[in-house]
């Protein structure tokens, strides 16, 4: 069973249907609890601060980004968390999996930002090749 599922989500279709797999995993398991992880990288954190002028505006935008996924998880009545960190995708959803301890990763195939994912690697493969849990990718 997958006690603590770790859902990574930048708002995008492709994290949306990453939820709904989530959820699935989560309902069959009443000790289960989903953690919603929403990284910042620099590109987005630098474009995001030259939109929003102050930084209620700021958690407010990320937060949004976030709602359709929040809104099923609590209709699920699903216990969940959400968490907002800096740094880069990949190694910033691997890092916080490997510590800690979460049963199982569960991220779309694709994110917002396409053209950093066919430069460097998607973000889901990084993660697959390192975290020590498994990871559940989305199509």
């Amino acid at each position: 069973m997958f006690n603590h599922i770790l859902l990574a989500s930048d708002g995008s279709e492709y994290a949306i249907r990453a939820c709904e797999k989530a959820l699935i995993l989560a309902s069959n398991n009443p000790e289960a609890k989903v953690t919603v992880l929403y990284v910042v990288d620099a590109a987005t954190s630098k474009s995001e601060a030259s939109y929003h002028w102050n930084a209620v505006d700021l958690d407010k935008s990320r937060r949004e980004k976030l709602a359709i996924s929040e809104r099923k998880l609590k209709q699920a009545n699903i216990p969940y968390e959400i968490v907002i960190l800096h740094g880069d995708p990949g190694p910033t959803i691997v890092n916080y999996a490997n510590e800690h301890n979460v049963d199982i990763c569960v991220i779309g195939s694709r994110g917002l930002n396409t053209l950093q994912e066919m430069v460097l690697g998607s973000v889901s493969h990084k993660v697959a090749k390192r975290a020590n849990c498994p990871v559940m990718i989305v199509k």
